[in-house]
């Protein structure tokens, strides 16, 4: 495997990394050279081994075998406190933040100088203070984390690095829940950081970002390292084949729809949780057969619930749902079971809270939610043999690996999980599909396929209700876009009107000037 140029001092390098766990081969004679002072991207599909590389990386993981230079010194890195104070830090997914600690608490908490409290607040301050400035990573010291914006927060987890020294700073999927603007700072705060001679790793499967931000990318796949490009000479077709070992359509194909069917509307649909607070807000639209209706918003404003009341997990407060000539509201709930009865299929956000149950073999869940259809159960038992082919015939339609009916589905990889969901539902022909975050996590290449089986059901007359994050996603998919915002809906825009400034300049509440004459965007009305 050829390496990169040695065009600078090399800040980080990997000799022959070696992980198993068990009979899994993680990590296999794994070879990388990162010059300081550069963005390096790190991309695979699941399972490639990104992230135990990383953990080996940041000393949660230790090499079975091979060798990490820093700076061009061996180093054994058995613990993070071991990776840091070499120079090592990493800003994770998921925050490590306490909630309500301020955010000077949050940085120097396990970082105190001496006994007492006060002068380690007062150091701080200085140095954050400092740091803040010059990277671009302004943000209120003061503030509980509670009450910032996840895009503040993850500026909190790079000030904590960066106070404890980190020259090497480790980013895994960082803009998952940022706005389009707030990802656009985030690559100026990256680009700051270079200049300071800080390196950085970044991990994501978001293609068009590593294309945007990285100076290099190192390609993983089934825990080999497979390609080194610069990242000014490859493109996203290139990274998707390195990725998945085959060439992958990219592009979505549609076609023309023209219904004026409408399959479900909500008006001024309300939702207060059980403290009392509104989670959806006068929520009004509507869906049509034939069309992909997208829901795009930063996580946390009102998707989940919306969702939730769509498909009869919890009931309105106020308002009401039409689904054909059924009328639910808070008198008159319906369950998930009776809503499915109305031809509505549900995927849900979260797979393994509530797609699946992890301790049940694939074939159970394969059937779960129609387990008392006719076709599953005899006069007084069920039908085991009728159950298992229909799970082998699924997993084979949308190549669910490995093809094992009997297999507990917590043993699945996650984009394995998900095909065996969205095959469950959309195998009951429904007339509406509710999808939430299809391709959470989910490999490039099953992602071809997913988006693939939702244009071939829009064309086929059913109704779509797409929630995702991704706005390559919405974008690609949607006919039409409704944007949430505080558990409101702020606006619509057709898929012609829309792009990503478009809408995530909606998603911050702040209303294009091209759209505010438009009565598709007066808040809380009829959509």
């Amino acid at each position: 495997m050829s390496r990169l140029p040695n065009e600078k001092q090399i800040a980080l390098e990997l000799c022959g990394i070696d992980k198993k766990f068990g009979a899994v081969h993680a990590n296999s004679n794994i070879d990388l050279q990162v010059p300081a002072g550069t963005i390096h991207g790190i991309i695979g599909e699941n399972g490639a081994g990104k992230s135990t590389l990383m953990n080996i990386i940041y000393g949660f993981y230790t090499a079975d075998s091979g060798e990490i230079k820093i700076s061009g010194t061996t180093r054994k890195l058995n613990s993070s406190k071991e990776a840091i104070s070499y120079g090592i830090g990493m800003v994770h997914q998921h925050f490590m933040l306490v909630d309500n600690f301020s955010v000077l608490e949050n940085v120097i908490l396990g970082a105190e100088s001496g006994g007492l409290l006060q002068p380690s607040l007062k150091k701080a301050r200085t140095e954050l203070e400092r740091l803040a400035k010059e990277y671009q990573l302004d943000v209120p010291l003061d503030a509980l984390i509670e009450d910032l914006p996840v895009g503040l927060q993850q500026r909190v987890e790079i000030l904590k690095a960066l106070y404890r020294g980190a020259k090497i700073l480790i980013l895994d999927e960082p803009t998952g829940v940022l706005t389009p603007q707030e990802t656009d700072h985030l690559f100026k705060i990256f680009d700051a950081l270079r200049e300071q001679g800080v390196t950085i790793l970044l991990i994501t499967h978001k293609l068009r970002e590593i294309l945007a931000a990285t100076d290099n990318v190192s390609v993983m796949r089934q825990g080999a390292m497979v390609a080194h490009r610069k990242t000014s000479e490859t493109d996203k077709e290139e990274l998707a084949e390195l990725m998945v070992g085959r060439k992958v359509r990219l592009k979505v194909n549609k076609g023309d729809t023209k219904t004026e069917q409408v399959l479900l509307s909500t008006t001024d649909l309300t939702y207060l949780d059980e403290m009392g607070v509104e989670r959806l807000k006068k929520v009004s639209m509507s869906i049509k057969a034939g069309e992909v209706v997208g829901i795009a918003g930063v996580s946390g404003n009102g998707q989940s619930e919306l969702m939730s009341t769509l498909s009869g997990l919890i009931s309105p407060s106020s308002g009401h749902i039409n689904i054909g000539d059924k009328q639910i509201d808070a008198q008159h709930p319906s369950s998930a079971d009776e809503v499915r009865q109305l031809g509505v299929g549900h995927i849900p956000e979260d797979r393994l809270v509530m797609g699946l149950i992890k301790s049940f073999t694939a074939e159970e869940s394969a059937i779960l939610g129609y387990q008392n259809s006719a076709i599953y159960n005899g006069v007084v038992l069920n039908k085991p043999k009728m159950i298992n082919q229909e799970c082998v015939r699924l997993m084979e339609e949308w190549d669910v690996r490995p093809r094992d009916p009997k297999l507990r589905s917590s043993l699945f990889s996650g984009g394995n999980q998900q095909k065996l969901i969205i095959a469950r539902e959309v195998d009951k022909n429904p007339d509406l599909l509710l999808i939430g975050q299809p391709t959470r996590g989910v490999d490039i290449g099953a992602i071809e396929l997913i988006h693939k089986r939702i244009v071939e059901l829009r064309d086929k007359g059913k109704g779509i209700l797409l929630v995702s994050v991704e706005l390559d996603e919405i974008l690609a998919l949607s006919d039409r876009i409704i944007v949430m915002f505080d558990g409101k809906v702020v606006g619509e825009v057709s898929a012609e009107q829309a792009n990503e400034k478009v809408l995530g300049m909606m998603m911050a509440n702040i209303m294009p000037d091209h759209l505010k004459s438009s009565t598709q965007v007066n808040q809380g009305e009829q959509l």
